[in-house]
């Protein structure tokens, strides 16, 4: 859809001067050397969707041809780099990025993530606290889910809850903070909302070794001894050589 939609833009700016005649090239005027900017850059995140990730780098590097300040094009250059494997430039991009439009509270989530994948919890943190004040932004919650998430790598555990159920505050319907909710409300012996936030999670995601473990550990706290064998088996079967597995089996 990006792909296309950013292709059609892009052949329509050129035809508007082929229309118009030479003299009227559309790359000629602020505008639109500023809406072929946007086309590549859709372009550039189209590929980059597909896990094009070389094909995504050419209408980029076009992006910052007609302007070098453009945040949209280093921000979106710097998870290409990210998807690659490249930290040093992806941070290189993702600072240029924030250098021309410090207050994207887009950019910085997307930087924050990348800190996070990086294991730079703290700075990850500092980052994601930045976007989570922007009280407007449109993807909050998951600003406040990733905060949770990065607070609880670093062992707060009380810090992680609280963001989280803020994150799910602002957005019900999200499964990440659910499953984490569940988990930690399952650590501290709260069971009933435990499995609460499971049922709403299994609801929204399919299973995955984390969750079939934790599932089978509350119908073991609830007496559904049925339900513990169906989901240990589905352990067996889909993930049997996993620690959950094995974690599974030293529970029984």
């Amino acid at each position: 859809m990006i792909l296309r939609a950013a292709l059609s833009l892009l052949t329509l700016l050129l035809l508007a001067g082929c229309v118009s005649g030479g003299s009227n090239d559309p790359l000629a005027t602020q505008q639109g050397r500023a809406e072929a900017g946007r086309a590549y850059v859709q372009l550039g995140l189209g590929y980059l969707q597909q896990g094009l990730t070389e094909q995504a780098k050419a209408p980029l590097v076009k992006a910052l041809a007609l302007n070098s300040r453009d945040a949209d094009a280093h921000a979106a250059l710097a998870l290409v780099f990210q998807a690659e494997g490249e930290p040093t430039l992806a941070t290189e991009h993702f600072h240029k990025a924030l250098a021309q439009s410090p207050d994207d509270t887009r950019i910085r989530n997307n930087y924050g993530s990348f800190l996070y994948a990086q294991e730079r919890f703290a700075e990850a943190e500092s980052v994601f606290r930045l976007a989570a004040a922007d009280t407007l932004y449109p993807e909050r919650s998951r600003v406040f889910e990733n905060l949770g998430l990065t607070v609880l790598r670093q062992g707060r555990r009380d810090d992680a809850q609280a963001h989280l159920h803020k994150a799910l505050q602002l957005n019900p319907r999200q499964p990440r903070a659910l499953f984490e909710m569940a988990e930690l409300s399952y650590e501290n012996r709260h069971y009933v909302p435990a499995r609460d936030y499971y049922d709403r999670f299994s609801q929204l995601s399919a299973p995955d070794a984390r969750s079939l473990l934790m599932g089978s550990r509350l119908a073991r706290v609830f007496e559904q001894p049925a339900t513990v064998a169906e989901l240990g088996q589905q352990l067996q079967r889909l993930y049997p050589g996993t620690p959950e597995y094995q974690q599974y089996l030293s529970e029984q």
